[in-house]
């Protein structure tokens, strides 16, 4: 695939990614500052890249940032420099992602060749500090990788943070375990629109959700799943993802109403999914936590707890030192 063309100089998006890189770094690479829909499509293959090459690197699945696509963001129109090898693949990229309390900026690169960090992360973070307040600035780091702890250090981040990621063999899944009675399992496919006008997870992510998770390649309404109380409320609600392109099952988000706590709809409504992720095709099962009662939880299912993370956090109205 070639790269995309860069945006006009005339247009807003090109103007919000001027971006100042080394002559080195641009002979080496193609490089595209991209925002909105663009910018997704180039991260997806490049995540879907690195997983291909690397079967626990990094922190990130392609359905992560899809998900992170569910609700209009203020880094939606931030262009940031998407990376393309001499094929034309995506290899790197700078990605912004605008949240309540901090702007994130997720470093990923394909193994192998890449930018130099200065290069490639460096003007995405002068954005960054250019906006109105500087904002809080967070990162997650895989534990292993001392380079882009050290480059974040060095830039006045600390570490505030610890979570973590495990993975279960698809053919290894629990069995699907029943709902309590008087509950029962839907999906987004089978209880649509015209069924149900309000998605599960609109009143936390607002009343864009359904549209712009249907904007996105990789979900599926049939992933999609809400467990309804004998009522008809929502008790509950997770979505799985399908990569068909690397095999991995991604849960994220999953959700029990505190109304309905303890009554075991969590480990059934989960059972449930990786089972239709696995009818699905995918091989491999991925999700993450940051408390022990998720950890629990999930490490009943059959997750083992394999990858650790930390979370960089530089406060607002702090400046990259001299």
């Amino acid at each position: 695939m070639p790269p995309p063309p860069t945006p006009s100089p005339a247009t807003p998006r090109a103007a919000a990614g001027r971006l100042a890189l080394s002559p080195l770094a641009v002979s080496a690479f193609a490089v595209s500052p991209l925002a909105g829909l663009e910018r997704l499509a180039a991260v997806t293959m490049l995540l879907q890249r690195s997983r291909l090459q690397a079967p626990r690197g990094g922190v990130w699945e392609a359905a992560d940032l899809q998900w992170w696509w569910r609700r209009p963001r203020a880094s939606d129109d931030v262009a940031s420099p998407v990376w393309f090898d001499a094929a034309g693949q995506p290899a790197a990229a700078a990605v912004p992602t605008a949240w309540a309390h901090a702007w994130w900026l997720d470093i990923l690169r394909v193994p192998g060749p890449a930018p130099a960090l200065d290069d490639l992360a460096g003007p995405v973070l002068a954005q960054l500090e250019r906006l109105p307040q500087a904002p809080a600035i967070e990162s997650m780091v895989p534990a292993g990788d001392a380079e882009l702890a050290a480059w974040f250090e060095r830039r006045g981040f600390v570490a505030a943070g610890t979570s973590w990621s495990g993975w279960l063999t698809a053919a290894e899944r629990p069995a699907v375990a029943a709902l309590p009675p008087g509950y029962r399992l839907s999906d987004r496919a089978s209880r649509g629109v015209e069924t149900a006008p309000i998605h599960p997870m609109q009143a936390r992510n607002g009343p864009e959700v359904e549209a712009r998770l249907r904007q996105t390649t990789l979900y599926d309404p049939r992933l999609d799943l809400v467990v309804l109380a004998p009522d008809g409320s929502v008790a509950g609600y997770a979505l799985f993802w399908h990569d068909p392109v690397t095999g991995v099952g991604l849960v994220e988000p999953v959700r029990v109403e505190d109304a309905h706590a303890g009554r075991g709809i969590g480990y059934a409504m989960l059972s449930a999914g990786l089972d239709r992720l696995a009818r699905a095709g995918a091989t491999r099962l991925k999700i993450g936590w940051e408390s022990d009662r998720a950890r629990e939880l999930y490490t009943r299912l059959g997750f083992a707890e394999v990858e650790t993370f930390t979370t960089y956090h530089r406060p607002g109205g702090a400046r990259t030192p001299a």
